[in-house]
């Protein structure tokens, strides 16, 4: 049975599929920090608001397939393939998720995944 903090969390990947940039950014605490690990990280809603904002807008669908769930008290690990329907092209790509909850929001999240993976699905 999933916790507070593994709903937070399966929620927020759940809004993905949305695509609404203002309900996603209010999963996030004011100082939370973004880190895509191969891209240096950004702090700040408004930072992740920029960051999310240079690929889900040119996105037609967005979904995250949690395949696995983990916590620790407020840290949450999930294996997901993320799913993205871009510029006529599906692109798939692995990721290992890591985030921390602080008050019923997410104050930092770090993903980790093939960065080549995703750019090769998306020439």
């Amino acid at each position: 049975m999933a916790n507070d903090s593994e709903r937070v969390v399966n929620d927020f990947c759940k809004a993905w599929t949305r695509r609404n940039i203002d309900e996603i950014i209010a999963f996030f605490t004011e100082d939370a920090v973004y880190h895509n690990i191969p891209m240096e990280a950004v702090k700040g809603t408004t930072a992740i608001k920029a960051a999310i904002n240079t690929f889900l807008p040119g996105s037609q669908s967005v979904e995250f397939k949690v395949r696995n769930t983990t916590s620790n008290g407020n840290v949450v690990m999930n294996e997901r393939v993320d799913v993205f329907e871009m510029g006529g092209k599906h692109v798939e790509v692995p990721v290992a998720g890591v985030f921390e909850i602080r008050g019923g929001k997410i104050a930092a999240w770090r993903d980790y995944f093939d960065l080549a993976t995703f750019t090769k699905q998306t020439r």
